[in-house]
Protein backbone atom coordinates (compact mmCIF):
# COMPACT_ATOMS: atom_id res chain seq x y z
CA UNK A 1 0.00 0.00 0.00
CA UNK A 2 1.15 3.24 -0.94
CA UNK A 3 1.38 6.00 2.13
CA UNK A 4 -0.42 8.74 1.12
CA UNK A 5 0.14 12.15 2.69
CA UNK A 6 -2.51 13.24 5.19
CA UNK A 7 -4.14 16.84 4.54
CA UNK A 8 -5.08 19.00 7.40
CA UNK A 9 -8.03 17.85 9.50
CA UNK A 10 -11.62 18.92 8.53
CA UNK A 11 -15.04 18.81 10.49
CA UNK A 12 -15.90 15.62 9.08
CA UNK A 13 -12.67 14.43 9.32
CA UNK A 14 -13.93 12.78 13.16
CA UNK A 15 -16.56 10.64 11.37
CA UNK A 16 -15.38 6.71 11.49
CA UNK A 17 -14.58 5.25 8.32
CA UNK A 18 -17.55 2.97 6.92
CA UNK A 19 -17.78 -0.43 7.11
CA UNK A 20 -15.34 -2.29 4.39
CA UNK A 21 -14.68 1.08 2.59
CA UNK A 22 -11.92 1.30 0.17
CA UNK A 23 -8.59 2.57 0.96
CA UNK A 24 -8.26 6.26 1.26
CA UNK A 25 -6.96 8.18 -1.72
CA UNK A 26 -6.41 11.54 0.37
CA UNK A 27 -4.79 14.13 -1.75
CA UNK A 28 -1.65 16.25 0.04
CA UNK A 29 -2.18 19.73 1.30
CA UNK A 30 -2.08 22.54 -0.45
CA UNK A 31 -2.69 21.04 -3.58
CA UNK A 32 -3.52 24.31 -6.34
CA UNK A 33 -6.91 23.35 -8.06
CA UNK A 34 -5.77 23.01 -11.59
CA UNK A 35 -3.22 20.09 -10.45
CA UNK A 36 -6.49 18.01 -8.61
CA UNK A 37 -7.12 15.74 -11.61
CA UNK A 38 -3.54 14.88 -12.14
CA UNK A 39 -2.82 14.07 -8.81
CA UNK A 40 -5.42 11.90 -8.22
CA UNK A 41 -4.83 10.21 -11.50
CA UNK A 42 -1.28 9.73 -10.38
CA UNK A 43 -2.20 8.42 -6.83
CA UNK A 44 -4.36 6.05 -8.74
CA UNK A 45 -2.16 4.74 -11.53
CA UNK A 46 0.82 4.26 -8.55
CA UNK A 47 -1.84 2.12 -6.59
CA UNK A 48 -1.98 0.50 -10.29
CA UNK A 49 1.59 -0.23 -10.66
CA UNK A 50 2.65 -1.03 -7.11
CA UNK A 51 -0.53 -4.02 -7.61
CA UNK A 52 -2.48 -2.26 -4.77
CA UNK A 53 -5.16 -2.37 -7.52
CA UNK A 54 -4.41 -5.64 -9.50
CA UNK A 55 -5.52 -6.42 -13.38
CA UNK A 56 -9.52 -7.07 -13.07
CA UNK A 57 -9.88 -5.38 -9.60
CA UNK A 58 -12.62 -2.22 -9.61
CA UNK A 59 -11.52 0.91 -8.63
CA UNK A 60 -13.54 2.92 -6.13
CA UNK A 61 -16.64 4.11 -6.75
CA UNK A 62 -16.85 8.13 -8.03
CA UNK A 63 -18.98 8.45 -4.82
CA UNK A 64 -15.87 6.89 -2.77
CA UNK A 65 -13.20 8.72 -4.73
CA UNK A 66 -15.60 12.37 -4.15
CA UNK A 67 -15.24 11.26 -0.56
CA UNK A 68 -11.80 10.26 0.11
CA UNK A 69 -10.33 12.46 -2.23
CA UNK A 70 -12.08 15.46 -1.34
CA UNK A 71 -12.99 16.48 -4.52
CA UNK A 72 -15.98 17.47 -7.15
CA UNK A 73 -17.33 14.46 -9.43
CA UNK A 74 -15.87 16.65 -12.47
CA UNK A 75 -12.62 16.10 -10.88
CA UNK A 76 -12.86 12.23 -10.72
CA UNK A 77 -14.47 11.85 -13.92
CA UNK A 78 -11.37 13.63 -15.71
CA UNK A 79 -8.93 11.82 -13.78
CA UNK A 80 -10.82 8.13 -14.47
CA UNK A 81 -10.62 9.48 -18.17
CA UNK A 82 -7.08 10.39 -18.19
CA UNK A 83 -6.08 6.38 -16.82
CA UNK A 84 -8.22 4.87 -19.67
CA UNK A 85 -6.25 7.03 -22.30
CA UNK A 86 -3.18 5.76 -20.89
CA UNK A 87 -4.30 2.05 -20.72
CA UNK A 88 -4.51 1.68 -16.98
CA UNK A 89 -7.98 1.14 -16.90
CA UNK A 90 -11.36 0.23 -18.73
CA UNK A 91 -14.83 1.48 -17.78
CA UNK A 92 -17.90 -0.21 -18.54
CA UNK A 93 -21.06 1.89 -18.83
CA UNK A 94 -22.90 2.05 -15.55
CA UNK A 95 -20.67 -0.88 -13.43
CA UNK A 96 -17.50 1.49 -12.93
CA UNK A 97 -13.68 1.78 -13.66
CA UNK A 98 -11.68 -1.56 -13.98
CA UNK A 99 -7.99 -1.82 -13.88
CA UNK A 100 -6.88 -3.38 -17.50
CA UNK A 101 -5.62 -6.81 -17.66
CA UNK A 102 -2.21 -5.61 -19.34
CA UNK A 103 -2.34 -1.74 -18.15
CA UNK A 104 -0.25 -0.62 -21.69
CA UNK A 105 1.57 2.71 -19.54
CA UNK A 106 2.24 0.04 -15.99
CA UNK A 107 6.01 0.01 -16.84
CA UNK A 108 8.40 1.67 -18.23
CA UNK A 109 6.42 3.21 -21.18
CA UNK A 110 6.60 6.46 -23.12
CA UNK A 111 4.61 9.05 -21.08
CA UNK A 112 4.43 12.40 -20.34
CA UNK A 113 3.72 13.01 -17.26
CA UNK A 114 1.61 15.89 -15.08
CA UNK A 115 5.29 17.10 -13.66
CA UNK A 116 7.04 17.29 -16.60
CA UNK A 117 4.22 19.71 -18.25
CA UNK A 118 4.36 21.78 -15.27
CA UNK A 119 6.02 23.97 -17.01
CA UNK A 120 5.20 25.92 -19.89
CA UNK A 121 8.67 25.11 -21.48
CA UNK A 122 7.54 21.61 -21.56
CA UNK A 123 4.08 22.19 -22.91
CA UNK A 124 5.49 24.02 -25.74
CA UNK A 125 7.75 21.05 -26.20
CA UNK A 126 5.02 18.98 -26.19
CA UNK A 127 3.14 20.97 -28.70
CA UNK A 128 5.74 20.77 -31.42
CA UNK A 129 6.03 17.20 -30.58
CA UNK A 130 1.99 17.03 -31.73
CA UNK A 131 2.92 19.20 -34.68
CA UNK A 132 5.23 16.49 -36.08
CA UNK A 133 2.90 13.15 -35.68
CA UNK A 134 -0.63 14.85 -35.57
CA UNK A 135 -0.39 16.36 -39.00
CA UNK A 136 0.53 13.10 -40.89
CA UNK A 137 -2.28 11.66 -39.12
CA UNK A 138 -4.87 14.15 -40.27
CA UNK A 139 -3.96 13.53 -43.64
CA UNK A 140 -3.93 9.51 -43.71
CA UNK A 141 -7.08 9.81 -41.70
CA UNK A 142 -8.57 11.66 -44.88
CA UNK A 143 -6.82 9.20 -47.27
CA UNK A 144 -7.82 6.09 -44.86
CA UNK A 145 -11.04 6.75 -43.12
CA UNK A 146 -13.91 4.42 -43.78
CA UNK A 147 -17.38 5.45 -43.29
CA UNK A 148 -17.80 4.19 -39.44
CA UNK A 149 -14.05 6.03 -38.62
CA UNK A 150 -15.54 9.26 -40.04
CA UNK A 151 -18.75 8.68 -37.64
CA UNK A 152 -16.50 8.66 -34.81
CA UNK A 153 -15.03 11.57 -35.87
CA UNK A 154 -17.44 13.69 -35.65
CA UNK A 155 -19.05 12.44 -32.98
CA UNK A 156 -15.96 12.68 -31.07
CA UNK A 157 -16.72 16.62 -32.42
CA UNK A 158 -20.01 16.95 -31.55
CA UNK A 159 -19.31 15.15 -28.20
CA UNK A 160 -16.10 18.48 -27.42
CA UNK A 161 -18.81 21.04 -28.71
CA UNK A 162 -21.61 19.93 -26.96
CA UNK A 163 -19.13 20.24 -23.57
CA UNK A 164 -17.86 23.51 -24.61
CA UNK A 165 -21.03 24.90 -24.57
CA UNK A 166 -22.28 23.47 -20.96
CA UNK A 167 -18.68 25.53 -19.59
CA UNK A 168 -16.93 22.50 -18.99
CA UNK A 169 -13.25 22.40 -20.53
CA UNK A 170 -13.61 19.60 -22.05
CA UNK A 171 -9.70 18.01 -22.09
CA UNK A 172 -11.32 14.58 -22.17
CA UNK A 173 -13.48 15.21 -24.93
CA UNK A 174 -10.91 16.96 -26.91
CA UNK A 175 -8.26 14.08 -26.47
CA UNK A 176 -11.32 11.85 -27.85
CA UNK A 177 -11.31 13.26 -30.82
CA UNK A 178 -7.97 13.29 -31.91
CA UNK A 179 -7.89 9.15 -30.65
CA UNK A 180 -10.76 9.29 -33.35
CA UNK A 181 -8.98 10.99 -36.08
CA UNK A 182 -5.49 8.51 -35.12
CA UNK A 183 -8.15 5.32 -35.11
CA UNK A 184 -9.09 6.68 -38.95
CA UNK A 185 -5.35 6.48 -39.95
CA UNK A 186 -5.33 2.78 -40.68
CA UNK A 187 -2.34 2.71 -38.63
CA UNK A 188 -2.61 0.57 -35.04
CA UNK A 189 0.77 2.80 -34.10
CA UNK A 190 -0.81 6.18 -34.35
CA UNK A 191 -3.25 5.21 -31.40
CA UNK A 192 -0.82 2.95 -29.42
CA UNK A 193 1.63 5.77 -29.61
CA UNK A 194 -1.12 8.54 -28.38
CA UNK A 195 -2.26 6.93 -25.99
CA UNK A 196 1.46 6.34 -24.58
CA UNK A 197 1.65 9.88 -24.54
CA UNK A 198 -1.53 10.28 -22.61
CA UNK A 199 -4.61 12.96 -22.15
CA UNK A 200 -1.77 15.30 -20.42
CA UNK A 201 -0.93 15.91 -24.27
CA UNK A 202 -4.15 18.43 -23.92
CA UNK A 203 -2.40 21.84 -22.25
CA UNK A 204 -5.50 22.70 -20.77
CA UNK A 205 -5.15 19.49 -18.65
CA UNK A 206 -1.81 20.95 -16.76
CA UNK A 207 -2.25 24.58 -17.38
CA UNK A 208 -5.85 25.42 -16.52
CA UNK A 209 -5.06 29.00 -15.40
CA UNK A 210 -4.04 30.12 -18.82
CA UNK A 211 -7.65 30.55 -19.59
CA UNK A 212 -8.26 33.74 -17.15
CA UNK A 213 -11.44 34.39 -16.74
CA UNK A 214 -14.61 32.32 -17.73
CA UNK A 215 -15.19 34.36 -20.56
CA UNK A 216 -11.67 34.45 -22.07
CA UNK A 217 -11.80 30.49 -21.71
CA UNK A 218 -15.24 30.31 -23.52
CA UNK A 219 -13.81 32.97 -26.33
CA UNK A 220 -10.96 30.73 -26.63
CA UNK A 221 -12.75 27.14 -26.47
CA UNK A 222 -15.38 28.21 -29.47
CA UNK A 223 -12.12 29.30 -31.59
CA UNK A 224 -10.69 25.59 -30.81
CA UNK A 225 -14.13 24.32 -31.74
CA UNK A 226 -13.75 26.36 -35.27
CA UNK A 227 -10.63 25.13 -35.79
CA UNK A 228 -12.06 21.36 -35.10
CA UNK A 229 -14.51 21.53 -37.74
CA UNK A 230 -12.22 22.83 -40.13
CA UNK A 231 -9.86 19.71 -39.81
CA UNK A 232 -13.13 16.81 -39.29
CA UNK A 233 -14.27 18.85 -42.50
CA UNK A 234 -11.40 18.22 -44.33
CA UNK A 235 -10.76 14.97 -43.50
CA UNK A 236 -14.80 14.45 -44.62
CA UNK A 237 -14.39 15.62 -47.85
CA UNK A 238 -10.87 13.13 -48.30
CA UNK A 239 -8.77 16.08 -48.83
CA UNK A 240 -5.08 15.09 -47.35
CA UNK A 241 -3.80 18.07 -48.00
CA UNK A 242 -6.49 20.11 -46.54
CA UNK A 243 -6.49 17.80 -43.48
CA UNK A 244 -2.70 18.36 -43.02
CA UNK A 245 -3.26 22.32 -43.41
CA UNK A 246 -6.21 22.30 -41.07
CA UNK A 247 -4.14 20.67 -38.56
CA UNK A 248 -1.16 22.27 -38.41
CA UNK A 249 -2.96 25.38 -38.09
CA UNK A 250 -4.51 24.38 -35.14
CA UNK A 251 -1.61 22.89 -33.40
CA UNK A 252 0.36 26.09 -34.27
CA UNK A 253 -1.93 28.29 -33.40
CA UNK A 254 -2.18 26.39 -29.94
CA UNK A 255 1.42 26.58 -29.70
CA UNK A 256 1.17 30.13 -30.10
CA UNK A 257 -1.36 30.92 -27.87
CA UNK A 258 0.90 29.36 -24.99
CA UNK A 259 4.62 31.08 -26.06
CA UNK A 260 2.48 33.90 -25.41
CA UNK A 261 1.20 33.47 -21.83
CA UNK A 262 5.04 32.02 -21.43
CA UNK A 263 6.46 35.18 -22.93
CA UNK A 264 3.73 37.32 -20.60
CA UNK A 265 4.67 35.05 -17.55
CA UNK A 266 8.50 35.67 -17.82
CA UNK A 267 7.64 40.07 -18.58
CA UNK A 268 5.44 39.97 -15.33
CA UNK A 269 8.11 38.45 -13.14
CA UNK A 270 11.63 40.56 -14.85
CA UNK A 271 13.17 37.57 -15.97
CA UNK A 272 12.54 37.56 -20.09
CA UNK A 273 13.68 33.92 -20.96
CA UNK A 274 13.92 32.82 -17.71
CA UNK A 275 12.02 29.78 -15.62
CA UNK A 276 8.52 29.75 -16.80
Amino acid sequence: MIDLPTPPAAAHDDEPPLPGAAPLLMLPPRVPPQSLVAELARQLAEQIRSQRFKPGDRLPTEAELMRQGGVSRTVVREAVAALRAEGLVITRQGVGAFVADTPAAAFNGFTIDAETVASLRQVLKVMELRIGIEVEAAGLAADRRDATQLQAIVNAQKAFRAEVAGGASAPAADFALHRAIFAATGNEYFGSFLDFLGQIIIPRQSVRFAQGPSEAQSDYLQRVAREHDRVVEAIADGDAEASREAMRTHLERGRSRYARLAAEIAADEGAPGGKV
